[in-house]
């Protein structure tokens, strides 16, 4: 089954998570990905599990499949005119040129928009970047921690007043994903675009930009109230006014979140799924008005009962509770969710040598159809055959290759 994105190229110069992932995207949805890496060293990616960076094991690199996933590789030293010609001629065949490099360097290395639409005038260009291309710091590299979670204010909004430290992000590359799906969603917008008016469009597309969006429902409070947003201290659980949200801490030590906005609509299901139905016709809970002015005391009944019982066995009797919960899952769990595997959110796939391994998959799914992926290429495993691709002669590739432009 065709892709929606079939028939569109995509000509990546980019390292590490945040816009490699955007493409990895775009490739799942369909597009032909071509990823131009260092021609030494490859994708820095590449090398966080030597260097131990990052712990791997299980032998396969899981970051660089998530982030790679689907496209085919070429090495290309691009501080080489030969090297920045052959790009040149592949920028030719594309629909989408994506990178994540400063403008200093796009300029020094002349891949920036000017010298690429000299060869393709109408190829969409898209950028990918720590701090946007405006400002102070729009030279200044960074990751999704520095600029996605801290400096968007996500850390400092996560961490509850007294911690002795800032909650970090809750792993590798959680804001590079997040800002890598929002990359992709404006380079389909871009080629709708130029489908529509003949125009290819400039795309900039930042951590910042994303973590301060997705901040932004806190930050337009911060703003009205002159206050900053900080989580609530430790407590049972539960708000202000509303027994029934937050979250209620297990036998095991195990937490269940609780969103029920409208609590008093699901007081008495509740109270009969937690082994209490009396409290339904309880005095001081038996109406809306009466549930949110003694909140602090139902919240208080409703922890000590929470904490007779584990994880396991609030969740298997809330299976039939009709109000907004979810036990707080950790990364395995999430993996051996019944819900997750009903839908397909993890894919499966096959390294080069065979060996299998899953993914998270990509959310959009296209005709209720599960998203299927594949793996990321070996450095510079399709590098022959693009380079024949284009036209280029054995002769012409081993001088090439002699010359260090190409792998």
């Amino acid at each position: 089954m065709s892709g929606a994105l079939s028939g569109i190229r995509i000509l990546e110069v980019a390292e590490h998570a945040f816009v490699p992932t955007s493409a990895a995207i775009l490739s799942d949805w369909g597009a032909d990905v071509i990823k131009v890496e260092h021609a030494e060293r490859g994708d820095a990616m590449r090398g966080l599990g030597s260097t131990g960076v990052i712990s791997l094991g299980g032998g396969v690199h899981v970051l660089n499949e998530h982030a790679n996933r689907g496209k085919r590789s070429i090495g290309i030293d691009l501080t080489k005119p030969a090297g920045r010609a052959v790009l040149y001629k592949l920028a030719v065949t594309a629909d989408v040129f994506l990178t994540n490099k400063l403008p200093g360097v796009l300029k020094k290395l002349e891949i920036d928009v000017q010298h690429i639409r000299a060869h393709n005038p109408k190829i969409i260009y898209a950028r990918g970047t720590a701090f946007g291309p405006a400002g102070p710091d729009k030279e200044r590299g960074g990751y999704d921690q520095t600029a996605f979670w801290c400096r968007a204010g996500a850390a400092a909004s996560a961490t509850p007043p007294g911690l002795p430290f800032v909650v970090p992000q809750p792993g590798p590359a959680f804001g590079d994903s997040l800002s890598g799906m929002t990359l992709a969603g404006g380079i389909s917008a871009a080629l709708l675009k130029r489908e529509r008016s003949g125009e290819p469009s400039v795309i900039d597309v930042s951590l910042l930009g994303t973590g301060t969006w997705a901040m932004g429902a806190t930050i337009a409070l911060g703003l009205q109230s002159g206050k900053a947003w900080s989580p609530p201290a430790k407590s049972k659980g539960g708000g202000p006014g509303n027994p029934l949200t937050g979250l209620y801490k297990t036998s095991d030590g195990r937490f269940i979140s609780v969103v029920m906005l409208q609590a008093f609509k699901y007081w008495a299901d509740f109270c009969e799924h937690i082994g209490k139905a009396e409290l339904a016709t309880d005095p001081r809970f038996d109406s809306h008005k009466k549930l949110a002015k003694n909140a602090s005391v139902a919240r208080e009944i409703i922890g000590e009962v929470i904490e007779t019982a584990s994880l396991t066995e609030w969740t298997q009797r809330f299976a039939t509770l009709k109000g907004q919960w979810a036990p707080v899952q950790n990364s395995l769990e999430v993996a051996a969710d019944a819900q997750v595997r009903a839908n397909s959110y993890i894919a499966q796939t096959t390294t080069s040598d065979g060996t299998d391994f899953e993914l998270a998959a990509s959310p959009v799914q296209f005709d209720e159809t599960a998203m299927a992926t594949a793996r990321a290429p070996e450095f510079n495993e399709h590098g022959d055959e693009l380079l024949q691709s284009l036209g280029l002669t054995e002769s012409d590739v081993l001088e090439l290759k002699v010359a260090g432009a190409v792998t």
